[in-house]
């Protein structure tokens, strides 16, 4: 069996923007390149992202406030403090490389050009 290890990540801008907007669009940067990021997620991920048991299909992209299902999680408490704080994407594996994980979610984020 394998487990999920949770990415929670932030930057400057996540947690200063104040704006659903600019979460949307680093959270929007995410859809087009699924596949990348589970290519360095871990093994196994075919099996535990299904969609099922608080887990979004390993096909799909979705994010949502306070959605454990979802790919990317945006906490309850980061809306509450308005807009501030930080994202959790939900699909790496336990057995995931902390360090290709953090460079392909870094990439990712700086791909959405908040201006």
């Amino acid at each position: 069996m394998v487990l999920g290890m949770h990415a929670n990540f932030s930057n400057t801008t996540l947690r200063t923007c104040g704006s659903r907007e600019i979460y949307e669009k680093i959270c929007e940067a995410f859809r087009p390149v699924v596949k990348e990021h589970i290519a360095v997620y871990g093994e196994f991920n075919d099996q535990r992202l299904t969609g099922e048991h608080e887990t979004a299909s390993i096909d799909d992209f979705s994010y949502g406030i306070s959605d454990r299902g979802a790919s990317i999680r945006i906490p309850i408490i980061t809306v509450e403090k308005g807009w501030k704080g930080w994202l959790e994407d939900r699909r790496p594996a336990s057995n995931g490389d902390p360090y290709k994980i953090a460079g392909r979610i870094v990439k990712t984020v700086k791909s959405a050009k908040i201006d």
